[in-house]
């Protein structure tokens, strides 16, 4: 298992500082435990999920998608993450994960026609264990723990992820989604991703805790806080975390240290309730150049390589765009049917509803 060659053994309820492999200017505190490939394909997708964020920002203000919620800043939390998972695992994430869902198999075009209200961009491909984004604050992670179980039971060794922010928190769904899988032993790994705001509530409104790591202690699991911008860090908590689901010692909760620099969505002016001062600060802790600096202290950064990156990964995405926009739009009779193999009766009651009011 790649835990093996990672292994940190983090058993703590509580760490006394947030987990972290690389400073804020990129140099190691600790021995860093993965190969140089692995840190260039970390960066890699780190670089293609900045790159679909920033087209589908500019889409959206141009009036081709519809709300976008960014998640610049997030990229190491999301790709550090998934980075342990195989394609037998699960991944149920919300509406700013993209980046986690496309680098375990769901398509950039699926995402693109999601935000335009296609409902065929919820269908992911075969063989592709990743559920649609979930638009409900933190209804989802009652899913992945779902998912888990159903594994458990069946006795494979599949994991189920689920990615949510700090204001999921704060809804009876994630206490419930804890509950269960601590009682149940489910192979679910939650991931926090604390970027400060939900919306324009701060964290230490939404709870009294220190932390939201020690919250799992009340639910019989080990509760991680991480430096969420350290994508090695972010790498290596999950691995342990993936490798204890998978050896059958039950759920673990990552919180990842981390920020939303940009708005809540692209109807929101983050100006009117936070200092944007914080945000230019946390612009310094970016993930990409922490870890492009550190692959430069040690003489594996390549400029033109880099560059390479850019270049094909924006061009992935406007390919995904030109896709997604090619699509005929679905008609008023697909509207009804694209969705469930059998349409249930309340589809085919409106349906026939749509036909008589429309003569």
């Amino acid at each position: 298992m790649l835990v093996n060659k990672l292994r940190c053994r983090i058993t703590s309820a509580v760490m006394s500082e947030p987990l972290q492999y690389l400073s804020v200017a990129g140099d190691p505190v600790r021995e860093i435990p993965l190969s140089v490939e692995d840190l260039l394909l970390l960066y890699g997708n780190m670089a293609a999920g900045r790159a679909y964020d920033r087209k589908c920002t500019a889409l959206q203000l141009q009036g081709r998608l519809a709300t976008y919620a960014p998640f610049e800043g997030q990229e190491a939390a999301q790709i550090g993450s998934v980075f342990p998972l195989t394609a037998d695992d699960w991944v149920v994430a919300s509406y700013r994960d993209a980046a986690a869902m496309w680098a375990t198999g769901y398509p950039w075009v699926n995402l693109i026609l999601s935000r335009t209200g296609d409902e065929r961009g919820g269908c992911p491909p075969d063989g592709v264990r990743v559920l649609p984004p979930s638009i409900t604050v933190g209804g989802h992670m009652i899913h992945a723990v779902g998912l888990g179980w159903a594994e458990k039971i069946k006795g494979s060794k599949s994991v189920a992820m689920t990615f949510f922010g700090d204001g999921a928190t704060s809804e009876g769904d994630f206490h419930e989604a804890m509950n269960f899988a601590g009682v149940y032993g489910t192979p679910t790994v939650f991931v926090c991703q604390n970027n400060e705001w939900a919306i324009s509530m701060p964290r230490d409104r939404q709870t009294a805790s220190d932390t939201i790591a020690q919250k799992a202690a009340a639910y019989g699991m080990p509760g991680i806080q991480v430096d969420g911008n350290d994508v090695v860090a972010v790498a290596i908590a999950a691995a342990e975390a993936v490798d204890r689901a998978r050896e059958g010692q039950g759920p673990t909760l990552l919180e990842l240290l981390t920020y939303r620099v940009g708005p809540h969505t692209t109807t929101d002016d983050p100006g009117r309730y936070r200092d944007e001062e914080a945000s230019h600060q946390w612009r310094r802790r970016d993930p990409l150049s922490r870890l492009s600096a550190y692959l430069a202290s040690i003489g594996e950064w390549d400029e033109k390589w880099a560059e390479s990156v850019a270049a094909d990964t924006g061009a992935d995405v406007e390919r995904a765009v030109a896709e997604a926009e090619a699509l005929e739009p679905l008609t008023s009779e697909e509207i009804f049917t694209a969705m469930f193999a059998e349409p249930t009766s309340q589809l085919l009651e409106q349906q026939r509803m749509a036909v008589t009011d429309n003569g």
